[in-house]
């Protein structure tokens, strides 16, 4: 009997251990992204939102078998919670992330269609990537022109405070910055477009891909700061 309860206790060990690889191979592949060990199509569409699924499947089907164990008795009943709650977490999780990607805006948004600012000295290094498609404010509410000439200062100030580090030449007509992403490493460059009675935001994804709408938030972001100082 002892030796059937330590067969059962390490086999709900194995089980637990499991389900909790998923989200440490999405760490792992979100560090290796943001580090630049591989690139971001390697560490984000292939290792965390192909392989990562799989084993979050994986993950779900072995916290079920262990929630069935710990009601026959032969698993630990808080390990099995432990492991019902990590992976309806780690599922939910995937399931949100793929509606941020489907039902996002653009992730370039400006708040002047008709004459969309560029990202001059950032141009360059944008290699003329970029999402094919730019949204205005109707695609993201909170991206709206400030209808006031803004003070160069400001807009570094309001750059910073979004989050974006500025670069290349600030003068009396543009800004501009680049916004690194926290998990994997994913670049957003903003321009702000100085003009006599206006100034105008500009935030889009260097790599051209969907971001959940990140380009949207950053962009709302900078709008909000911009009015700050206006």
């Amino acid at each position: 009997m002892a030796r059937l309860k330590r067969a059962s206790t390490g086999g709900g060990s194995r089980l637990a251990a499991l389900v909790v690889l998923a989200p440490v191979f999405v760490l792992i592949a979100a560090l290796g992204t943001r580090t630049g060990l591989w690139t971001y199509a390697i560490g984000h569409d292939l290792l965390a939102m192909r392989v990562g699924i799989g084993l979050a499947a994986i993950g779900a089907i072995a916290a079920v078998m262990l929630l069935v164990f710990a009601l026959r008795g032969r698993a630990s009943p808080w390990l099995a919670a432990v492991a019902i709650t990590i992976s309806a977490l780690t599922v939910g999780g995937y399931a949100w992330q793929a509606s941020r990607l489907t039902s996002a805006p653009p992730d370039d948004i400006s708040t002047d269609l008709a004459e969309v600012p560029g990202f001059g000295d950032l141009a360059a290094r944008r290699g003329g990537a970029g999402p094919a498609a730019t949204g205005g404010p109707e695609a993201c509410p909170g991206a709206a022109p400030v209808m006031t000439q803004v003070a160069p200062a400001a807009a570094v100030w309001a750059l910073q405070e979004s989050g974006f580090s500025v670069q290349g030449r600030v003068n009396v007509g543009r800004a501009a910055g680049t916004h690194r992403g926290f998990w994997f490493g994913s670049a957003h460059d903003a321009a702000v477009r100085i003009r006599p009675g206006r100034t105008d935001v500009r935030v889009a994804a260097r790599d051209g891909r969907s971001h959940g709408g990140e380009a949207c938030r950053l962009a709302t972001r900078l709008s909000e700061r911009l009015r700050v100082v206006e």
